[in-house]
């Protein structure tokens, strides 16, 4: 347990009860319906909205080895964004930058689409992200090695010829929404001029630990805050993701690195 709690807090968070919610759901101890996204049972006056089905679409898995294999992808991608990325330098960054995707997510492929669970979706707008910041960023996927600014369409393929169109579709919106936080966030303030208006509130900062002006020991790393790296910045990586597992990552380690 003293290695979980040294884990990026968002991705192990998001991470564990994935698999412990799928895993009870699949195994019949639960009833998986009570954890999907339905629409006419969260925006209702008839009953009390079931707001939770918000939250809980993100932590089920597609059936047999997708309870491992999604949130594998999902932690893989999320911490190494949430660890590394310069975009996500102060203390509740990486949360803000969830819960915008996720918020994209549950209005596109949720109401727009009707789907009914968006982890995958969510695991690529990671890998969305971890592309845009590393875009030669050597990674394996299964047993093709590339540079990772073809991850998302790679994932986006093995999605379609195994789950179909539909899945495909839904899984789609997570890199939209992703592109939109970028285009919003370092696009639109770099190149058009305008103003980022995404920022992290200080009560945000204070659940993950922030006191101004004094670094922060997380577990997984360092932030300083009032004097981190400016937020939104891209300096693409060059290293090399072989895609380490869950288990044996020590506090600061780059993921994959040599």
């Amino acid at each position: 347990m003293d290695v979980f709690w040294t884990l990026p807090p968002v991705s192990r968070t998001i991470t564990a009860l994935s698999i412990v919610v799928s895993a009870l759901g699949y195994g019949g101890i639960t009833n998986r319906y009570q954890y999907i996204f339905a629409s006419h049972m969260v925006f209702t006056t008839k009953i009390v909205p079931q707001i939770w089905r918000v939250f809980t679409a993100f932590l089920i898995t597609k059936p047999k080895f997708a309870i491992l294999l999604d949130p594998y992808f999902l932690y893989q991608y999320g911490s190494a964004i949430e660890r590394e990325s310069s975009r996500f330098a102060q203390p509740g960054d990486f949360f803000m930058y969830t819960m915008f995707v996720g918020s994209v997510i549950v209005a596109l492929a949720g109401v727009i689409l009707d789907g009914y669970t968006f982890l995958p979706a969510l695991s690529l707008a990671y890998a969305y992200t971890f592309a845009q910041d590393n875009p030669t960023r050597q990674v394996n996927f299964f047993i093709v090695n590339f540079d990772s600014k073809y991850l998302p369409f790679a994932m986006l393929f093995m999605t379609f010829i195994i789950d179909g169109q539909g899945a495909a579709l839904t899984q789609l919106t997570g890199l939209v929404a992703a592109h939109l936080y970028d285009f919003l966030t370092r696009i639109w303030p770099t190149f058009g001029g305008g103003k980022n208006y995404m920022f992290t509130p200080q009560i945000v900062k204070r659940w993950f630990g922030a006191t101004p002006g004094t670094a922060q020991n997380r577990g997984y790393g360092y932030a300083v805050q009032g004097h981190g790296r400016e937020a939104g910045s891209n300096q693409p990586s060059t290293g090399r993701s072989t895609g380490a597992q869950l288990g044996n990552m020590g506090p600061g380690r780059r993921l994959g690195g040599e």
